[in-house]
């Protein structure tokens, strides 16, 4: 967000009413100091009282404080719109009538914003297929915990949806199933380790299913090549390296021809669970012909070959072998080879593993049950027992290698867990990178500065040749060398790169001219547009509705206008007055109550409280009786946001209560009364009423 501009205070300039003030001046001429305007001739006389604003001595003309009360809401609102909901801009449907048999590609995510998200629609006339289903986690709004692909398209194709199929299980790519497949029910596809994730999410969701709805899994096995029809397409998975067990690519055939989704990948030569990319399949369905080639585009910009899962097992058993007392290791919750070659330090060095984060144990409880982890008897213990297992024994594997605020690692850090409380000669080794385009990198560094407060030796990747270690941390993602040789084993007619941003996805498409795929071949798209296939041609053919759905801590989503008064608040704050005022005679019949939530502490400013007070009755007592109440509370509104500009150059949102107070209501009445009361008992009933009803609205609010 922008520092707000500061407005322009030149005294020279007149002060300006505005259209939005709800007051008009009645006058012809220009609007003198106090906010009267001039007389409109003959008989402009008697509306001329009626015509007063609320002005006062205000030097700060009401145009000023609009505008920046204007700049404030559109600096909110664009923020919130960075992650607007479709159904809030002006949805386009494909805009062609061609009754050509295509197949239509839509990316309802991933296709900016670094690969977050991650949702592709394939179309084939009545049938279609989603591939991946994700999240975005690096969403940085208040309340909010992350975004899903907003699903106005899948209304439209409901009936059409046949399955879903996921390349892996990181949650960019399976973090929205909980939220969208009940919506629009359909089995999802997958590999043994990623359906195991998938199933993991749902029991773990915390958010009831719709009643009937029932969950459908199936596993399809990488290894051999299996194909399942589903509807008018083949689908076929194909195993490539990752940062995950069990990652594939997707090969769909479709009547027009065939795709391949490279899903996130590595070419690991010598990964540690020795389930090596099956490039043999690749070239061999490069070979029997590739339509298009749907590749990954994360980290295009990187030059070489990405070193393999293999070069930093040493790192571990060095570090582990001369750590003078405890070692803690932060890592990815869903990294199991990781996690298996640290178990398989630990018990090369005759220590017990302790594991922390709840992320990571309902992980690997699912690996191990699966059989992608091995774990020796008697290695493991509670972390609860870790203050009884001696220093050099001990290893904890924990979340929180990206500073995530909740985090295990991170309640290490600053003196919150419950069970672990870090001390001088502790080994913390963070074994990663920050999440691109996360912003994590403050978040890791004041990690970082809490544990070296502890005098607690840290080891990152980064410093690996200042602190005299070897690797830590290797990326699950391709370098320029392998984007290549993916091109070179399929050999596609068209290349469209996708899960990335705009300039990572370019810089692929050079990559992909440079090994012979020509530019007219190759198409740079963002989330929405529709790209049409034929056997020989590839068309933009529209732009369906997409955007993003907001999702909270509990899972349930929340509206993009919400978002912006949250970004407001956060921003500016929140004042809100209650005026109290007798209905007969308009007069109030208290002091105005005001109170002040992240906008100005009130005791270090009586001084404008004070004349904020003033302005309120001057406020009653000139508008109150001449117009209607909601009038009234537009133009106290606009009234109290430009006096608050003016005495403090900021805009905050401004709520306006007025409690109108009656002895009775208006035609009502009095069909037995054994006693008239005295005017004091009727003004002490009033006192009381007020009393009780400014209490039920102030409750515990701060007042002055």
């Amino acid at each position: 967000m922008q520092p707000e501009e500061k407005p322009n205070n030149n005294p020279s300039r007149p002060p300006r009413p505005t259209g939005n003030s709800g007051v008009k001046p009645q006058g012809s001429g220009r609007g003198n100091g106090n906010g009267r305007g001039g007389n409109r001739g003959q008989g402009g006389g008697n509306r001329q009282n009626d015509g007063k604003q609320l002005g006062g001595n205000l030097t700060v003309s009401r145009g000023q404080a609009v505008r920046a009360l204007k700049r404030t809401q559109m600096d909110a609102q664009r923020i919130a719109n960075q992650y607007q909901a479709a159904a809030a801009g002006k949805p386009k449907r494909a805009n062609v009538i061609n009754d050509t048999p295509m197949v239509k590609f839509i990316g309802l995510g991933g296709m900016d914003g670094g690969g977050s998200k991650n949702m592709i629609v394939m179309e084939y006339q009545n049938d279609a297929i989603i591939m991946d289903c994700g999240n975005d986690l690096g969403v940085d709004l208040p309340g909010i915990n992350y975004g899903i692909a907003d699903t106005a398209y899948l209304e439209q194709i409901r009936h059409k949806i046949r399955a879903y199929v996921i390349t892996h299980g990181h949650l960019d790519h399976i973090g929205g199933l909980p939220h969208i497949v009940p919506k629009f029910p359909a089995p999802i596809y997958g590999s043994k380790f990623t359906i195991g994730r998938v199933e993991e999410i749902f029991e773990n969701f915390g958010l009831p299913m719709p009643d009937g709805f029932e969950l459908k899994t199936i596993t399809m096995n990488e290894n051999t090549h299996e194909r399942l029809k589903i509807g008018e397409f083949f689908v076929e998975l194909v195993r490539i390296t990752h940062s995950i067990p069990g990652s594939t690519c997707i090969v769909l055939d479709t009547p027009v021809g065939r795709f391949i989704n490279t899903g996130d990948f590595r070419l690991d030569p010598n990964p540690l669970d020795h389930e090596r990319s099956d490039i043999e399949r690749l070239q061999a369905l490069g070979d029997e012909g590739v339509l298009a080639l749907l590749s990954e585009s994360t980290t295009t910009e990187r030059l070489g070959r990405t070193p393999s899962e293999s070069t930093i097992e040493e790192s571990f058993n060095d570090i582990m072998k001369n750590a003078p007392g405890r070692v803690f290791v932060g890592l990815f919750s869903t990294n199991m080879n990781r996690v298996q070659m640290i178990i398989n330090a630990a018990v090369s060095h005759n220590k017990k593993v302790a594991m922390d984060g709840r992320s990571m144990v309902s992980t690997l409880e699912m690996a191990v049950r699966h059989g992608f982890v091995r774990i020796p008897k008697g290695t493991f213990v509670p972390i609860a027992s870790a203050a009884t297992i001696k220093d050099t024994d001990l290893v904890v594997v924990c979340t929180g290698s990206q500073g995530e605020p909740s985090s295990a690692m991170q309640r290490m850090s600053n003196g919150e867990h419950r069970h672990v409380k870090l001390k001088e000669q502790d080994t913390v080794v963070l074994s990663s990178s920050p999440i691109p385009y996360s912003g994590n990198d403050a978040k890791i560094r004041s990690m970082v500065d809490d544990l070296h407060k502890k005098g607690v030796h840290v080891r990152q990747h980064i410093t690996r040749e200042i602190d005299n270690h070897g690797p830590l941390h290797v990326s699950g993602h391709a370098s320029i060398d392998e984007y290549k040789d993916m091109i070179n084993f399929t050999k596609p007619k068209f290349f469209v790169p996708i899960y990335g941003d705009f300039t990572s996805k370019m810089r692929h498409i050079d990559i992909a001219i440079e090994e012979g795929i020509p530019r007219a071949s190759t198409i740079n798209i963002e989330n929405g547009v529709v790209l049409g296939f034929t056997a020989d041609t590839m068309e933009v053919l529209g732009e369906v509705p997409h955007g993003t759905t907001l999702v909270d801590q509990t899972g349930a989503t929340v509206s993009n206008v919400v978002v912006k008064d949250r970004v407001l608040l956060a921003e500016e704050g929140l004042v809100s007055v209650v005026l109290t005022i007798d209905k007969k005679n308009g007069a109030l019949l208290t002091s105005p109550d005001i109170i002040s939530r992240g906008f100005i502490y009130m005791r270090e400013n009586e001084e404008v409280m004070n004349g904020l007070r003033v302005e309120l009755k001057r406020a009653v007592q000139q508008r109150f009786k001449r117009v209607d109440l909601d009038r009234f509370k537009a133009e106290l509104k606009d009234h109290i946001t430009h006096y608050l500009f003016e005495q403090t150059q900021r805009s905050p949102i401004v709520i306006p209560v007025v409690n109108i107070i009656s002895g009775k209501p208006d035609g009502a009445k009095t069909v037995h009364q054994s006693k008239t009361k005295t005017a004091e008992e009727i003004a002490s009933d009033q006192q009381k009423r007020f009393q009780e009803m400014r209490a039920r609205l102030l409750g515990q609010d701060q007042q002055d």
